[in-house]
């Protein structure tokens, strides 16, 4: 059996209904740490022989908690905690480092790869381009407390920010670095937010299965001119990672 549920038991007098009872206690053993994140937890049949309740009452019970995000089933082999998410807004609102920073969380960001190349036909239309101009493609995995969470591809004009690749962007935001020694502020910004799946590359960079649910956001980026000066896509862990968006009307 996985994580222990008892010595708990639950009360039958209770005018509180049990399955909201059994959801209180799952909940209360994750969010006070007990039950730590990827750890399985007892099966529907281990909770009817914990508490004497029904195997649908346990599944209403976890499936409850699926759809809130606590737990996270995998096929054939049970029902396991999910990482408690991080909550974010875009990155062109304040860099994703700097959020995660704010919030006291350690970060690390490893250069996968820095390249001049030819823009092919998606970059050259969001920067505004001929295809096959001289772009920088930038790739670099960002880590949260030594766990990898996001993947960013960047890709910015050579004739723009000429030898920005020469630059520390392990250490230093790219969106800084564009701003404070290329002059190209951010001002315009165009994003569009989608689910999906690791592939096998991306998978093992993250950690996790191939197919694993991801968010993807895509950037262009403009100077206050209306200069495209960046294109970017950035895979999240759909499990580490809320997106947030504030409007004012």
């Amino acid at each position: 059996m996985g994580g222990s549920a008892g010595p708990e038991t639950l009360d039958r007098n209770s005018a509180i209904p049990l399955y909201v009872q059994l959801t209180d206690l799952i909940r209360e053993k994750i969010t006070g740490g007990e039950w730590v994140p990827d750890q399985k937890i007892p099966s529907e049949n281990d909770f009817n022989t914990l508490f004497g309740i029904s195997r649908m009452t346990a599944r209403q019970v976890l499936a409850r908690l699926v759809d809130e995000g606590l737990l996270f089933r995998v096929q054939g082999k049970g029902t396991f905690v999910s990482h408690r998410k991080i909550s974010t807004r875009s990155p062109s609102y304040m860099g994703i480092r700097e959020q995660l920073e704010q919030q006291g969380y350690a970060t690390k960001t490893e250069i996968l790869s820095e390249a001049l190349v030819e823009a092919d036909g998606r970059v050259a239309r969001e920067l505004s381009l001929t295809e096959g101009t001289p772009v920088y493609a930038i790739r670099r995995l960002r880590r949260v407390d030594d766990t990898p969470i996001s993947l960013h591809e960047s890709y910015v004009p050579e004739s723009l920010a000429p030898g920005i690749i020469d630059r520390d962007l392990a250490t230093q935001q790219l969106c800084t670095v564009l701003e404070l020694d290329y002059s190209l502020q951010m001002a315009k910004v165009t994003e569009t937010l989608e689910t999906s799946s690791a592939t096998k590359v991306e998978a093992k960079l993250f950690g996790n299965r191939v197919g694993t649910p991801l968010l993807l956001l895509e950037q262009r980026i403009s100077s206050a001119s209306g200069l495209p000066f960046e294109f970017s896509r950035i895979h999240f862990r759909g499990d580490m990672i809320r997106l947030e968006f504030h409007y004012d009307l």
